[in-house]
């Protein structure tokens, strides 16, 4: 029995204890429900009725929890205990009074219970406030009861292993850092070794587990023989912030003499390659009272004997002393596979960061190899020639109108030069050059150097080209001497006749208008360029400069939002003007006046994709019927369907992006398709990343490489674990997976790569279903290459919810993802999309594929199917009966589309047409067959009819017959006569099929 401010005085002493005894730290199999409870819970004992205190030394690692309601459950009736009186409440400590339940002597105190929107995808969860709901009378008792009893505290519960806080998060006391530290006095900071097994998780606290381990000089550890082993170094500065800490490595030596290369050892934090395979060195600052993990890697070679290896690694910094630490690793006779990699939660896939697979900027099918002569690069189906000032002078293209195969005669992009002008008050700088130098001939890459010098400015040009029609151009412009500039702009001279359309700029897209001007918005909009072009010719231009950093796209673009270029952007001097006369559309991009002194320089870096970049493929989209669900593989095959889709929150694929975890169930899944004839493509995407991955805590040791900055929040694992200091992304609620969104480019894309190539060699996928895309078309070539290895197919479809909104930084989805299109074989675009009150041109660019060489599919609502199939799409199984694409695939089983010859209504020889412009038609021809597309944009019901060149179609109108097969939730049977009034309601049309009788 003890007095209640006896007990408060106890509590107090105890609470600052130095070392005091451990809690028991169980996990739990989900046997509560932690989105009503929270996902930590005490479980205290009584053996008596009176009136009961609890101190818990729980450690915590949340900030404030003061702030934070506890709830009091009794085990046997698992109700809410009522007479509850929170005494204290610290990071360290808690104290209570409650009153036990008749009959029970054990009881869970949840100390972290919130709330949350169950259906929401981006939960932000709020933790309880403390409430006082006991009863008046009995916490005025409390005072003066002479029987209080003291409740055990029996274990710390955690809801399951991922939301265990045991033991990197279970925090060191006040008195114990205080101790620490003056055991340590002289030292700018500590060292800590510590395991792979146990990833330094937080911040700015020590973990109880090094308090009780101590100080240690020497970090042991077990390998296998060519193993990716790792390890970790706790840096924890107590005087001072640390700068600069760097890592050198020993050998380490057997007794037996062998030894293992410090060449086979890095930091993950202070070096490693970039996603585009460059060498790279990181800059590592400490703050004082902070912690960082420093993940040092080694490649065990597989001819390492067995036995004890024995070295140091040495930590320094550039405003402190060096500490060094043993290292001493047994290393076994066996022999880990593949580096490892299987038991990825030992963290050996950590090397896959600083991966180069597929780097080699080989040629990817249907791509064919450059060819240079004189001036000229030839490539798949374009032409590039360049100007003596690098810039290109001609750039053809050589696709037929239909998109489905190449013409002999070139259509002409532009009409001139591009050129680079620079104007002063007394004119243009007149540029003079030696011509281009080409400075790399590659089947995959062609670059080329030219200096141009004015009298005022020198202009240095390095271009290259890419054997997918990839241009890069990066322009040094460095002032002689001081000068005051009217402008610096670009023009491109664009054919009139391949720039009928545009996107971007602000624009759907749309017709081109004769005059346009458009000012950068950086802060609001992700707009740095545009695509104008013809269905077989365009050209995408993106202006940047030195500083250019990926914006974060979908939800996120105002959270990161393009860097406005010095250069183009001049303080917002800089714009775009685009206008039209005669035989040319000129696009000016000017950056106003400025002021350059001399040895000024700027760079005027642009990129250019030429379109398109392959002929259409008909055949695969008749073929490649996706089902994009998590079902039965005997109910898919019956749909028809040929590849299934697998997302994420499926029972094979559940975490978001990190397909890793239920691999042998998907493996089993995917055998049994390719058994019955299906391919399997899975969700695995770069933009956000599940908090299930296994390197989630190493990753966020690298400061912001990996994951973005931001306000933190979101799901409560979020919150409880990271703290502060990121985005919260998208969420599951039915596997309570929760996403951190990424930073953009960064080493997260090695991995990326690295476990694609091991999904396919490992688990048999077929292809990937991109969701959005937040890398560079860099990380896509790779990714085709390990997709498409040893004859895999390597299917990549990608859909992307309509970007033009706020939060997306008005963007057009196609523009945004164009440098992606070459290697995609199906687009899916996409929630948002109105596919009833935006016009065919609208259709044709943005949502078709078909001038860039690709075909697509539609979502929202299910698309408009009379409208898509006029660009051969359909919607995607499964959906409601009303948008079932069962119906229309049946009309291409019956009709054969194999075989069949596109051509669409933008074709000007397209030998149907009706006789109103807003009523299209495209055909599907074969041999004495032709199968017509027809759909309707009028605003009102109509009647048309059909103009047919015969001849062009093979036919004798007095043997063909026009009818139109019965249709489910398309149309009704009919015939026509030739000449005869079709009737077409508004927004709808027909599937008709023409043959000879």
């Amino acid at each position: 029995m003890k007095k209640p401010l006896l007990f408060f005085f106890l509590f107090l002493l105890i609470s600052t204890a130095s070392i005091a005894q451990e809690i028991k730290y169980i996990i739990k199999n989900n046997e509560w429900d932690p989105d009503s409870l929270g996902n930590q819970r005490v479980v205290l004992t009584v053996n008596s009725p009176n009136l009961a205190t609890a101190l818990i030394k729980w450690r915590r690692n949340d900030l404030h929890p003061e702030n934070k309601a506890v709830i009091l459950v009794d085990s046997t009736t698992n109700k809410q205990v009522k007479n509850v009186f929170v005494q204290e409440i610290s990071r360290e400590a808690g104290a209570l009074y409650f009153q036990p339940v008749p009959g029970d002597n054990k009881y869970f105190l949840y100390y972290l219970p919130y709330k949350i929107d169950r259906k929401s995808n981006y939960p932000n969860v709020k933790y309880l406030k403390p409430e006082q709901i006991a009863d008046e009378d009995w916490v005025k008792s409390i005072k003066t009861s002479n029987s209080i009893d003291k409740a055990q505290v029996q274990s710390i519960e955690s809801v399951n292993a991922l939301n265990s806080l045991y033991p990197m998060e279970v925090i060191a006391t006040e008195a114990e850092m205080t101790d620490l530290i003056h055991k340590n006095a002289g030292k700018s900071y500590l060292v800590f070794p510590e395991d792979r097994l146990h990833s330094i998780r937080m911040k700015h606290d020590l973990p109880q587990r090094w308090i009780i381990s101590g100080v240690k000089n020497v970090f042991n550890g077990e390998a296998k023989k060519r193993e990716n082993y790792a390890y970790q170094l706790g840096i924890y500065p107590i005087t001072k912030d640390i700068d600069d800490v760097k890592i050198t490595f020993s050998d380490l030596k057997s007794k037996s003499g062998k030894q293992i290369s410090s060449k086979l050892m890095s930091c993950l934090n202070t070096d490693g390659a970039d996603f585009k395979g460059g060498k790279f060195n990181k800059q590592v600052v400490v703050a004082k009272g902070n912690v960082q993990a420093l993940w040092c890697l080694v490649n065990v070679p597989a001819n390492a004997l067995p036995g004890t290896y024995e070295g140091f690694v040495n930590v320094s910094a550039k405003n402190a002393e060096n500490t060094k630490i043993g290292v001493r690793l047994k290393v076994d006779n066996s022999i880990a596979v593949n580096g490892g990699v299987n038991e990825p939660w030992k963290q050996t896939r950590l090397t896959w960061l600083n991966s180069t697979l597929a780097q080699k900027n080989d040629v990817i099918k249907p791509y064919i190899p450059l060819v240079v002569k004189d001036n000229a690069i030839t490539l798949l189906g374009r032409r590039v020639v360049l100007d003596k000032t690098g810039f290109p002078q001609k750039i053809e293209t050589y696709f037929t109108p239909e998109m489905t195969s190449f013409s002999d005669k070139a259509k002409e992009v532009i009409v001139s030069p591009v050129s680079l002008i620079a104007e002063n008050k007394n004119g243009l700088e007149n540029w003079a050059s030696a011509g281009a130098k080409f400075t790399e001939v590659q089947p995959g890459t062609v670059k080329w150097a030219v200096t141009n010098t004015s009298a005022d400015l020198q202009m240095d040009v390095n271009g290259l080209l890419e054997f997918d029609g990839f241009s890069e151009y990066t322009v040094k412009v460095t002032a002689l001497k001081d000068i005051d500039l009217k402008d610096i702009r670009m023009e491109i001279p664009f054919n009139k006749d391949a720039a009928k359309y545009i996107i971007g700029l602000n624009l759907k897209g749309e017709k081109r208008p004769e005059s346009y001007d458009w000012k950068w918005d950086v802060a609001h909009k992700n707009q740095d360029g545009a695509w104008l072009g013809d269905v077989n010719a365009g050209l995408q231009f993106s202006l940047r400069d030195e500083n250019y950093i990926r914006p974060l796209n979908t939800n996120f673009y105002l959270q990161k939002p393009l860097l406005l270029p010095t250069s183009w952007g001049n303080d917002n001097k800089g714009g775009i003007r685009i206008s039209e006369n005669s035989d040319r559309v000129m696009v000016n991009n000017y950056s106003g006046p400025r002021t350059m002194k001399k040895g000024d320089v700027l760079y005027y870096n642009f990129n250019l994709l030429i379109t398109p970049f392959h002929p259409i493929n008909t055949d695969f989209q008749w073929a490649t019927r996706f089902y994009h669900k998590y079902n039965n593989i005997d109910s898919i095959k019956a749909t028809g369907a040929t590849v299934i889709n697998i997302h994420h929150g499926t029972p094979i694929n559940p975490y978001i992006n990190y397909p890793f975890i239920a691999h042998d169930a998907m493996k089993a899944y995917i055998d049994e398709a390719h058994q019955k004839g299906l391919k399997v493509k899975i969700y695995n995407t770069v933009r956000e990343l599940s908090n299930s991955a296994y390197e989630t805590f190493a990753m966020r040791s690298l400061g912001y490489e990996i994951y973005s900055t931001g306000k933190g929040g979101g799901y409560s694992w979020l919150q409880e674990h990271l703290g502060d200091d990121y985005i919260a992304a998208w969420y599951v609620p039915e596997v309570h997976d929760a996403a951190i969104v990424n930073s953009g480019m960064s080493r997260w894309h090695n991995y990326y790569v690295e476990g694609m190539n091991w999904l396919v060699q490992n688990v048999g996928i077929d292809g990937i279903y991109l969701d959005d895309v937040a890398f560079d078309r860099t990380t896509m070539k790779r990714i085709k290459r390990v997709l498409t290895q040893n004859g895999h197919p390597g299917i990549i479809d990608l859909h992307s919810a309509n970007q033009y909104d706020k939060s997306d930084g008005f963007n057009n989805s196609a523009n945004l993802y164009m440098e992606h299109f070459p290697y995609l074989n199906r687009l899916w675009f996409g929630e948002y999309f109105d596919y009833e009150n935006n016009k065919p041109d609208f259709f044709l660019t943005e949502v078709s594929g078909i001038p860039f060489g690709l075909m697509g599919e539609m979502l929202q609502g299910g698309g408009n199917p009379w409208r898509g199939m006029v660009y051969g799409m359909t919607n995607r199984m499964p959906w409601s009966d009303n948008a079932d694409p069962r119906p229309i695939w049946k009309v291409w089983d019956s009709f054969g589309m194999q075989g069949t010859k596109m051509i669409g209504y933008w074709v000007e020889n397209n030998p149907v047409k009706t006789n109103n412009p807003e009523v299209l038609a495209t055909i599907y021809k074969k041999d004495k067959a032709v199968l017509v597309s027809i759909a309707s944009w009028a605003k009102e019901d109509t009647n048309v009819k059909l103009s047919i060149d015969w001849k062009a179609l093979g036919l004798d109108p007095a043997k063909a017959s026009i009818t139109a097969s019965e249709v489910k939730n398309f149309q009704q049977a009919a015939s026509f006569k030739d000449g005869q009034d079709i009737a077409v309601e508004k927004g709808r049309g027909w599937l008709l099929v023409i043959k000879e009788k």
